[in-house]
């Protein structure tokens, strides 16, 4: 292998738990599917970050594994396809393990096709503002590669950061050139992060990691075997669906929710860093988001719906177009507003937002782990209004995008089309509805909505009857495949 045409396989890992980026962030759709820094989601900047070529450092990316889980994985096609970028496959997990089994279910995946072949695994919610410093870095590392190392990518610290776990250089780093890792150490204290940044060389553990694909196999051989072989056998009987590859569940039960740290890189003596100094934030809190995003003179970020006045080294973000923001001599604060939720806290009790979820889940509040989009492989729904015995939700679907042919027990339901044209299917009945046209869907009827046009259709859907809730579902045809247990 030579570092004039290397191909690297992305790996990017589209997990997640969402809840320190809450509201905005939440269980049903994370941080890495959210705009939070620029246009595109940090998973799209992430799949952009690695794709295509590097001429000017010898790079070329192929097509990139995506691990994600099966509420994600129509999200997941549905942003790369708005980037222009075709997945070489996504793994769907059949429940979360932490990253040591998703990596070497890629890296198993992966040596099927080429053991030599190089990747690089990253998580899809990083900001990495400078691609090109990144692809340096990446060509650096190839290097310690061609030697059978693995290597990790170290962020040079600009503060005493304690949210961040660390890792100890051999030597203080000069430039980009892979120094040899002495050991991870866990997140510090504050005194110790300022010792930290002293001494010069230690770093803050990115969790991005690039090697070859049998190395780390062999890797996992000799530090987890108790994980490989349900990871190979998850692997081994793994089944296509539609454009996904799942693991099998049974075989993945049995591996360890365990970090690929502790499963293989704190044991490993054939370990090197690459230093990074071009930028770089996990976005592990509304303070990070706050330091990433524009800020005016008096240090205040606003986005949205928000207003600032008389504020300083604060952030004022409104997502809602229905809620506007506002506020009035704020000093260190950060507020952030949603349809159905607002976080008002100050700067420095960022990394105390998730005690907030926490809190949320044991009161049974849907707004602790549920978005107020609910996001389906053929668009998308929101709930306006829910009362007794009745709710009102807006339907967006894609152009070409169907529901499933379905019917309910317990409800009928009424359909006006607001932006559009809607096919629509009520038992034996097939018709054409149009803006400002309506159907009504009695109880029982087998039905579906279907969007035969090439722009988006949008509908008021009013349910009425004895219960609305969302597993009051038949279903009969899907073209998405998915189970009756499965959303709508």
């Amino acid at each position: 292998m030579t570092t004039s045409s290397v191909s690297i396989t992305p790996v990017i890992l589209a997990g997640g738990s969402g809840t320190r980026l809450w509201p905005l962030s939440r269980k049903s759709y994370p941080k890495q599917f959210v705009p939070l820094v620029g246009e595109q989601t940090l998973f799209q900047a992430s799949a952009v970050r690695l794709a295509g070529t590097s001429a000017a450092h010898a790079l070329a990316f192929d097509a990139p594994i995506i691990l994600t889980n099966s509420d994600f994985r129509f999200i997941v096609t549905e942003q790369l396809a708005q980037i222009g970028i075709d997945p070489g496959a996504v793994l769907i997990e059949p429940e979360g393990r932490n990253t040591g089994p998703a990596v070497l279910a890629a890296a198993l995946h992966l040596a099927g096709q080429n053991p030599e072949a190089v990747m690089l695994v990253a998580p899809s919610d990083h900001v990495v503002p400078d691609t090109d410093a990144f692809h340096a870095a990446i060509a650096a590392g190839l290097s310690a590669v061609e030697q059978g190392n693995l290597v990790t990518f170290g962020i040079a610290p600009d503060r005493p950061e304690t949210g961040y776990g660390y890792l100890e250089l051999a030597h203080e780093p000069k430039g980009m050139a892979p120094v040899a890792l002495s050991r991870f150490v866990e997140k510090p204290d504050a005194e110790r992060a300022v010792q930290m940044l002293a001494a010069g060389n230690f770093m803050w553990n990115a969790g991005i990691f690039l090697f070859r694909v049998a190395d780390i196999i062999t890797a996992f051989e000799t530090y987890a075997p108790e994980l490989f072989a349900p990871v190979r056998s998850a692997v081994n009987a793994a089944k296509p669906d539609l454009g996904f590859l799942r693991l099998d569940p049974d075989s993945w039960a049995g591996a360890a929710d365990i970090s690929i740290d502790y499963a293989v890189m704190e044991k490993a003596d054939t370990l090197s860093v690459v230093p990074f100094s071009a930028g770089w934030s996990d976005l592990g809190g509304w303070d990070a988001v706050w330091r990433e995003g524009a800020r005016d003179d008096t240090g205040v970020g606003v986005s949205g719906a928000a207003t600032a006045i008389d504020c300083e080294d604060s952030l004022l973000r409104s997502d809602s177009d229905r809620l506007e923001l506002v506020g009035i001599g704020l000093k260190n604060v950060m507020a952030v507003a949603m349809n159905d939720a607002v976080l008002v806290a100050d700067m420095s009790r960022a990394q105390d937002v998730k005690k907030a979820v926490d809190a949320l889940k044991a009161k049974k509040s849907a707004q602790a782990t549920h978005f107020p989009k609910d996001h389906r492989p053929w668009g998308w729904f929101e709930s306006l209004v829910v009362g007794d015995r009745f709710q009102v939700k807006r339907i967006h679907v894609h152009p070409g995008a169907a529901l499933s042919l379905q019917s309910h027990f317990h409800r009928s339901e009424h359909w006006i089309v607001v932006e559009g044209t809607a096919r629509v299917t009520c038992d034996d009945t097939v018709q054409l509805v149009t803006e400002n046209q309506s159907v009504y869907i009695p109880l029982g009827s087998k039905h579906r909505m279907e969007n035969p046009g090439k722009v988006p259709m949008v509908l008021i859907e009013v349910q009425t009857g004895s219960y609305v809730g969302e597993d009051d579902i038949v279903r009969y045809e899907d073209v998405y495949a998915r189970g009756q247990g499965e959303k709508g």
